[in-house]
């Protein structure tokens, strides 16, 4: 019996449809979403929250546009942008013309809730005209009347068929550069409601667990939701959504890509939670190189383990290990060879370097390879 290797994960096929220059689906790599909370009528707050967005390494940016205000906002901040940017549409046709019109990679829709037939070709047209693809946005806290009336509760079917229907109206239009969201703050619902939708339609699928809750609830939640449909093989883009900083569901977006072995992004830090065996403060350590990391886009490992139990082992599989030894020392691994050891004093300064220089050499040599491409 033929058995599938543990760490491979078998993507949903699915279709390919571009947000500006990112591709969603086919076998483009998975891409991490935010979405802005500033007024979107003051550009410049609106501007500087996406430049702290676009530091964490996001690959696209919604943003509400629920008035005029927003919309005419819109055309600076796409243009000040260095990553597609999404407007985000509740109902009013006009809003998703306008955004449209001032540059939006794409709306945020759900067609069914635009108006009229008429009003429906209109904002498809205007996607057309300016190269916008459309994300169908279900959400199971503002489902369709008849559809709770049919179902009795927001449920898996439910969803599926609202996301169904208004894919419809788009197909209707010859409109087909779309991907699909049926999101819920219920982790089973929503999980469930995404293998329905996988299992109906080709189209590439957005993933998120609505309304989460804050930074610790809302990102365990999310681990759990997302990372088991990714798991699985469903999902093309991810949001993480939190009642936090922004930045935050980056982090946390990437965190579960790299978990998964789907995407890496700067250093993945291993690390051990701490004993009675450790030779150097292993939390602290890790809480300050995680900040002093951060700038690090190239992706890395790194092993930070406080005694020689699990310590050789855990630097043999990464870039740079550092395992606690007794009396201050500590032995330092490059590449899973034992290399030099070091004493408490300059320990963190000393680690920063090496990471900092092994970043480097990464860049070095993965530059000639991308120009090659």
């Amino acid at each position: 019996m033929s058995v599938r290797p543990y760490r491979d994960i078998i993507r949903r096929k699915c279709r390919q449809i571009h947000v500006g220059n990112v591709p969603v689906g086919g076998d483009a790599p998975i891409s991490v979403q935010s979405m802005t909370n500033t007024v979107t009528g003051d550009a410049a707050a609106t501007i500087d929250q996406i430049r702290a967005l676009e530091e964490a390494g996001v690959d696209i940016v919604r943003v509400s546009c629920p008035d005029e205000d927003a919309t005419r906002a819109l055309r600076t901040i796409v243009q000040a942008a260095r990553v597609p940017i999404v407007a985000d549409i509740h109902f009013h046709y006009r809003r998703a013309i306008e955004a449209a019109e001032a540059g939006a990679a794409c709306l945020r829709i759900n067609p069914g809730n635009i108006g009229s037939a008429a009003r429906v070709r209109e904002v498809v047209q205007a996607a057309k005209d300016h190269g916008c693809s459309i994300r169908i946005g279900v959400n199971a806290g503002s489902l369709e009347k008849p559809l709770l009336e049919k179902y009795g509760e927001p449920s898996p079917e439910a969803l599926v068929e609202s996301a169904l229907e208004h894919a419809r109206i788009l197909e209707d239009n010859d409109f087909f550069d779309f991907k699909i969201s049926v999101k819920a703050s219920d982790v089973f619902l929503a999980v469930a409601a995404y293998q329905g939708l996988a299992d109906a339609c080709d189209y590439p699928l957005h993933l998120g667990i609505t309304e989460a809750g804050g930074l610790r609830t809302g990102t365990v939640k999310s681990a759990i939701g997302i990372g088991s449909l990714l798991w699985a093989g469903i999902g093309d883009t991810i949001r993480v959504s939190l009642s936090a900083d922004p930045v935050e569901e980056v982090k946390a977006g990437f965190e579960i890509l790299k978990a998964l072995n789907l995407r890496h992004r700067g250093v993945r830090i291993i690390s051990c939670p701490s004993c009675a065996r450790q030779a150097f403060p292993v939390i602290r350590t890790v809480e300050v190189l995680e900040e002093r990391l951060a700038h690090i886009a190239t992706p890395l490992t790194l092993s930070i383990i406080g005694c020689v139990v699990n310590g050789p082992g855990e630097a043999r599989e990464t870039d740079i290990g550092l395992t606690g030894g007794g009396k201050g020392n500590h032995m330092v691994y490059l590449s899973g060879i034992a290399d030099h050891k070091i004493d408490d004093h300059a320990l963190i300064d000393h680690i920063v370097e090496l990471v900092e220089e092994k970043a480097a050499q990464l860049e070095a040599q993965s530059a000639p390879l991308s120009k090659a491409s």
